[in-house]
């Protein structure tokens, strides 16, 4: 029944080509039988992420400050479940839920047509109760339980005009933010080999750092769209912004032209990538890769001495019974990665650390160390987790000197989306 209201109460689905923009306030209560005391909960939603929330606890709201909260405040709510559920404050005689949705909702059509919608509803028991209408300053009864709700709520004009106000405050803010926040998507195609099909390639295209969330993308051969695409769905980035990422498989040897066709409110023309026709991982080029790999394998031991060396020698050199335990990770995409050096599984404080940094080739290093006793035998593991190591088992490598030994436990990650695998290197 809850989940049922919750659908209704989220119509924000918008053609790929449509520009939508909301902000609401959802709050719900809940109350059962033998239940004491209510359960309620406060959110507010922005473009389909959330940014704020109710604090029980401290009774504040705990997030970002876009706009003022909704005037009615927690208990004022809890006294309405009551009023409408005949509960007492100790006393319910079954379950009974109540949950309201305040915000505003702008749709951008690609004629430029703006529609803006302002609403303030509620819910009782999973179905419609009651909602405002702004214009006539009245509530409208959408269940029969809701008509003394309706007649009491007509009487209170005070309220009634602030929350006209405050709903004219929120299209006014919604309106500000469509004009000012944009942002272009940056987009990438490549291709790997097809897990399942030695004659099959995966061609991927990405696409991140976009705003607002609407996209359009499709993967073309030839300038035609090639259907039966695999979808990661829009997702969030941690700057606010958004990433999609779609995919086919190929025939290895088909001749053509692909390129990935992109079309977004930020862009004043759709962006089209083509593909170059290399494969990260496909057996025809193995031997070069294996000829590249080598050659990059001596450079990233060679770096990974020195620069182990002229730690060791600028930061400790007047302790000789100390060593400088370095963990390198490369090659591995996205870019999001947590690392860190444990003794006996105890995480270590860092020495120094060189955050995430881009690779030539697009993936990306990360290398962090850490202080050691010279001559204490302990069990010491660098510990990576990353979305590429998904279906992965742990494994582990020995430090390269008889001092310590240096473990990368390949802890699991659950995402659908392609990765690059770290390589990781212990040194001490």
């Amino acid at each position: 029944m809850i989940l049922l209201f919750l659908v209704l109460l989220y119509p924000f689905l918008s053609d790929a080509r449509q520009e939508n923009h909301h902000l609401y306030y959802m709050f719900s209560t809940l109350r059962a039988k033998a239940q004491t005391s209510p359960w309620f909960t406060a959110v507010a939603v922005c473009d389909k992420r959330l940014i704020a929330h109710y604090s029980n606890d401290e009774q504040i709201w705990i997030g970002e400050s876009l706009t003022k909260a909704p005037p009615d405040s927690r208990d004022w709510f809890l006294h309405q479940l009551n009023t409408v559920s005949n509960c007492t404050d100790s006393q319910c005689s079954e379950l009974h839920v109540l949950q309201r949705i305040i915000g505003c909702e702008l749709e951008k059509f690609p004629n430029g047509t703006v529609n803006l919608r302002a609403f303030d509803k509620y819910g009782f028991d999973g179905e419609d109760f009651i909602a405002y209408d702004s214009d006539t300053l009245q509530w409208i009864d959408k269940n029969p339980k809701a008509k003394e709700t309706k007649m009491t709520w007509d009487r209170q004009t005070g309220r009634n005009h602030y929350i006209k106000q405050y709903l004219r405050t929120c299209i006014s803010w919604i309106l500000t933010f469509n004009n000012t926040k944009t942002n272009s998507p940056g987009v990438y195609i490549f291709t790997r080999q097809a897990p399942d099909d030695q004659n099959k390639l995966v061609l991927t295209c990405l696409t991140t750092a976009f705003y607002p969330r609407e996209i359009e993308m499709n993967i073309r051969l030839d300038r035609i769209n090639i259907e039966n695409h695999i979808s990661s769905g829009i997702r969030p980035n941690d700057d606010k912004t958004f990433q999609m990422r779609i995919s086919v498989k190929i025939d290895r040897n088909h001749k053509g032209s692909y390129d990935c066709l992109v079309i977004h409110s930020s862009l004043t023309e759709p962006v089209s990538v083509e593909w170059d026709g290399t494969c990260i991982d496909c057996e025809t080029e193995f031997l070069w890769l294996l000829i590249a790999g080598a050659v990059f394998l001596v450079l990233v031991l060679t770096v990974i001495g020195y620069c182990t060396y002229k730690k060791r020698k600028s930061n400790a050199p007047h302790d000789k019974s100390k060593l400088i335990l370095t963990c390198l990770a490369t090659g591995f995409y996205p870019k999001h990665m947590q690392m860190n050096v444990t003794q006996n599984n105890i995480t270590l404080q860092p020495f120094s650390s060189t955050g995430v940094r881009p690779n030539n080739n697009q993936s990306f290093q990360i290398r962090t160390s850490v202080e050691i006793n010279r001559d204490e035998k302990q069990s010491y593991k660098c510990r990576v987790l990353h979305s590429g190591w998904m279906n992965y088992n742990s494994s582990t490598t020995e430090q390269s000197e008889n001092i310590t030994t240096g473990s990368a436990d390949l802890l699991t990650a659950s995402d659908s989306r392609e990765t690059s695998k770290p390589e990781t290197h212990v040194c001490g």
